[in-house]
């Protein structure tokens, strides 16, 4: 499995009603055991998450156009 490390940052028209579906995908990934840390930014303009996935195109990545996303291959040791 490799290591993606997924960060968002909020747009101007960031909606508030993407919070709880996001959350909601995060914790399906923790049940999967595929999530290894997540959270917001102290800032409040976006966050990151690290997941464990077998390649990019397996990486679930929530995408609701309120944020913009960048999904980053990560060999951390």
């Amino acid at each position: 499995m490799k290591r993606f490390l997924v960060m968002t940052l909020r747009r101007p028209q960031f909606d508030p009603a993407v919070i709880a579906p996001h959350y909601a995908h995060l914790a399906t990934l923790r049940e999967r055991g595929q999530l290894e840390l997540a959270g917001p930014f102290g800032d409040r303009s976006g966050g990151a998450y690290l997941i464990r996935a077998a390649d990019l195109d397996a990486a679930p990545v929530h995408v609701s156009g309120s944020s913009d996303v960048r999904v980053y291959e990560w060999d951390a040791a």
